[in-house]
């Protein structure tokens, strides 16, 4: 895969994303995706994957602006950029109470590709500061 290849597959990705496609990220994964969440553990498959697409979509509305994709020159390894503009809809387990607060949020991803599509997305942002954004 082209370097041109991966950033237009992460760009397919994060475009689903936005437009609440689980579907169309899900077609961007392999079958045995490995998921890394930000302080949390570490999904592996595309049914945990959906899994957690489902969650989401519940708890949360997220858009991905300023986005930006680097890929290596093989395209077997790419990152993203962006900022996140959400509202937490629905209290997740062991996190703040959600009153459908807004919060703008600086992040960014990692990705493994291999076969044409993602086989590992790791996903950084500064959990304390999303805290407290959502409990002021």
């Amino acid at each position: 895969m082209s370097r041109q290849d991966a950033i237009a597959l992460i760009g397919r990705y994060y475009a689903a994303f936005n437009a609440g496609d689980a579907a169309g990220m899900l077609d961007c994964v392999a079958a045995d995706v490995e998921h890394r969440v930000n302080e949390g553990g570490i999904r592996r498959g595309r049914e945990k994957f959906a899994e957690f697409c489902s969650h989401m979509g519940v708890s949360y509305r997220e858009e991905l602006r300023d986005l930006v994709i680097f890929a290596n020159d093989d395209g077997t390894r790419g990152a993203a950029e962006f900022v996140v503009h959400g509202e937490y809809l629905q209290t997740d387990p062991g996190l703040p109470e959600a009153k459908g607060q807004r919060y703008i949020l600086p992040a960014g991803g990692f990705f493994e590709i291999r076969g044409g599509s993602i086989a590992r997305v790791t996903t950084f942002y500064n959990l304390n500061d999303w805290t407290r954004q959502v409990s002021a």
